[in-house]
C-alpha cells in the first residue's frame, strides 16, 4: 500500500506519476505497433491491478489518450486502438503532400518563416558548424483537407546545400524542394510519441498536451550535414511502418 509518506517522497524524488506511466506506457504500445488499429486494450480494472492504483487513474490516462485520437472507447466493448488516417514508411523520407493525397485528401501548405540567423549552440553541434555559422531557419504548416497535417521546423547548411541560399518557398514546402534538389547520402532520424508543447498546439490546433508523433531527421552530403528537422504529426493522423527481413 501507498502511504502519504511515500506519495511526498515520490514527488519529492521527481518520479513519474503512475497517470503519467500509464499514458507513456499505453503510447509506446501504439506507436510500436505492439497494439494494432482494432485491437482491444485491458479493461480498465485489470489494468489497474497492474500498475496497482485506482480505476480513475487508468480512466483519466485513457481518457486523455481518447481525446489525443489515438483510442476508440466504448461503454459496452471495450477501449480500442483507433486506425490512423496517415500511413507512411519510418525508415524513409517521405513526400508529405504525397501522404495527402494518396489518404484523399486535399495538400496545402503554409510559410510561417523564413530567416537567416547565427546558429545556435546545439544547432552547431548538429550540423557540425562552427559557433558563428549562419544558418537558414524555414518553419511551415501542411494541410490536409485545410486541417493542420504536419508542423515542420527546419534549420539548413547553406554550406552543404548552397542552391538554397536564394530559393523563395513561395509554392514548394522546404521538405519537397529539398527533396528535389539538394542531392544526400545519409540520414538518421528519432521518432518519439510527446505531448503537444504550446507552440504545437497552437499550430496544429489541438489541445495542450495532446498525444504527438514527433519525427527529428538530420541529413548529410560529401559537403557536410545539410539539414536539421523536426516534424510533427497529431498523434491520430500518422502512423510509422516499417518492412524488414531477418538477418543472418
Amino acid at each position: 500500500m501507498t502511504t502519504n509518506a511515500s506519495k511526498r517522497q515520490s514527488k519529492a524524488s521527481g518520479r513519474v506519476s503512475l497517470h503519467d506511466t500509464i499514458l507513456k506506457d499505453v503510447q509506446q504500445k501504439i506507436v510500436s505497433g505492439e497494439w494494432p488499429p482494432g485491437h482491444r486494450i485491458p479493461f480498465e480494472t485489470d489494468m489497474a491491478k497492474l500498475y496497482g492504483c485506482s480505476r480513475m487513474t487508468v480512466n483519466k490516462a485513457l481518457t486523455q489518450l481518447s481525446l489525443a485520437g489515438l483510442l476508440d472507447r466504448n461503454k459496452k466493448w471495450g477501449t480500442f486502438v483507433r486506425a490512423p488516417h496517415t500511413i507512411s514508411a519510418a525508415l524513409e523520407i517521405t513526400n508529405i503532400r504525397k501522404e495527402v493525397e494518396d489518404s484523399g485528401k486535399d495538400y496545402s501548405y503554409e510559410l510561417l518563416l523564413d530567416r537567416h540567423r547565427q546558429v545556435r549552440k546545439r544547432e552547431a553541434q548538429l550540423l557540425d558548424l562552427e559557433e558563428d555559422a549562419t544558418i537558414r531557419q524555414l518553419r511551415c504548416l501542411h494541410y490536409s483537407d485545410s486541417q493542420p497535417f504536419c508542423f515542420e521546423d527546419r534549420i539548413v547548411n547553406p554550406l552543404a546545400a548552397p542552391e538554397i541560399e536564394h530559393v523563395k518557398f513561395d509554392a514548394d514546402s522546404p521538405s519537397a524542394w529539398m527533396a528535389a534538389n539538394v542531392p544526400w547520402n545519409s540520414a538518421e532520424h528519432q521518432i518519439v510519441a510527446t505531448a503537444a508543447d504550446d507552440r504545437i498546439s497552437k499550430t496544429l490546433e489541438i489541445p495542450a498536451g495532446s498525444v504527438c508523433l514527433v519525427i527529428e531527421r538530420k541529413t548529410q552530403n560529401d559537403k557536410g550535414y545539410v539539414t536539421w528537422a523536426r516534424l510533427a504529426y497529431p498523434g491520430d493522423k500518422h502512423r510509422l511502418i516499417a518492412n524488414f527481413t531477418p538477418t543472418s
